[in-house]
């Protein structure tokens, strides 16, 4: 006979992230940036990410929950950590959908470029979308004042001037966040025809995403191509941050169209934030790798590293930005990451004759 309360594991099944996940989560991507911190301008853009990942995976085993990658590194037999399908977490607390960037912008990290970050988004379990059929997507993402007043389908010059009245601004305040692409020439076009100004950026739309809904970054606006999974992620940004991102499905060849039309996918489909990820209680976290706009870069001292990160979760609207010194002596002494970068670095100066 019931006695009407929920059986342990049925209130299992039901438990949703809570708060506590946000401080377990920035210590993954705080672990992704100074693993990768160490590549910053060395030119070898898969060894920094290599790193950026080993030290993702180890962290992201500890956190109290039970993940699912639905945004990683790749198929299964493609990465052989963080692919899609991946169970992570430590098997403990609410069920995840997880969506991870070892690094945005792997080749701003190699070149020692600005905002190349750490990334991370949690969300409950189902609530993101699937990114697999399409890796291209046209995207436009605004802030909380010109939330709802955009539209993607609507000509460039009309968003453009939408964006300057919800900000009580002219059009010729207005900067637009583009990669810089050869697929953006027309599209560049019209938003210098239009008057607005043009913020390029060689890769990192995630950042450039966050950017748009940041107040003090100097972006208003993001539009272009850019990829469906960096899509995601920025899209748990902008729940967390009440701005909002509206995107539609590119893609590059017929063969493309044609998986994705067999996946069921209308492809004159306006995809909305909620399309891309269900719910209120998303959790967005990032660590900056290099100096940029959004955050600071992984900087070292002797014994010590410092890091900022951003913490963002949806369902109570805060966003916290964390400063973190780490003494890597103390580190050293019971973490398996390599925090000091290349293996042979500590060989580097050759013994006296």
């Amino acid at each position: 006979m019931s006695s009407g309360t929920p059986s342990p594991s049925t209130a299992r099944r039901k438990e949703a992230p809570d708060r506590n996940l946000a401080m377990e989560l920035v210590r993954v991507t705080e672990a992704a940036a100074m693993a990768a911190g160490r590549w910053v301008g060395k030119g070898d853009k898969n060894g920094g990410d290599g790193a950026a990942v080993d030290a993702m995976r180890q962290l992201i085993s500890t956190v109290s929950m039970r993940g699912v990658v639905v945004i990683g590194e790749g198929e299964k037999d493609e990465a052989p950590m963080l692919f899609n399908g991946e169970e992570v977490g430590n098997g403990d607390g609410p069920a995840c959908d997880v969506a991870v960037d070892p690094i945005d912008g792997t080749t701003l990290m190699a070149k020692g470029m600005p905002n190349a970050l750490a990334v991370l988004a949690v969300a409950e379990r189902g609530a993101m979308f699937d990114p697999s059929a399409v890796f291209y997507m046209e995207k436009l993402a605004v802030g909380p004042e010109a939330a709802g007043v955009v539209d993607i389908s609507a000509p460039v010059a009309e968003n453009i001037r939408r964006v300057a009245k919800a900000k009580h601004s002219s059009v010729s305040d207005v900067t637009v966040c583009i990669l810089d692409r050869p697929r953006h020439e027309q599209l560049v076009k019209e938003v210098r025809e239009a008057g607005a100004r043009i913020r390029f950026i060689s890769d990192g739309d995630v950042a450039g995403a966050i950017a748009a809904a940041r107040p003090t970054t100097g972006v208003d606006l993001l539009l272009g191509i850019g990829g469906t999974p960096e899509g995601i992620i920025a899209a748990c940004a902008m729940k967390c941050l009440g701005g909002e991102l509206q995107g539609k499905l590119w893609p590059k060849d017929d063969a493309e169209r044609q998986k994705a039309l067999d996946a069921g996918h209308d492809l004159d489909r306006v995809l909305n934030t909620d399309d891309l990820v269900r719910g209120d209680n998303v959790f967005f976290c990032a660590t900056g790798v290099t100096d940029g706009d959004l955050l600071r870069g992984t900087h070292y001292r002797a014994g010590g590293a410092t890091t900022q990160s951003i913490v963002m979760r949806s369902k109570s609207g805060t966003v916290r930005l964390i400063d973190g010194y780490h003494r890597l002596t103390k580190l050293r002494a019971y973490s398996s990451i390599d925090f000091d970068g290349q293996p042979g670095d500590e060989d580097v100066v050759p013994p006296l004759p």
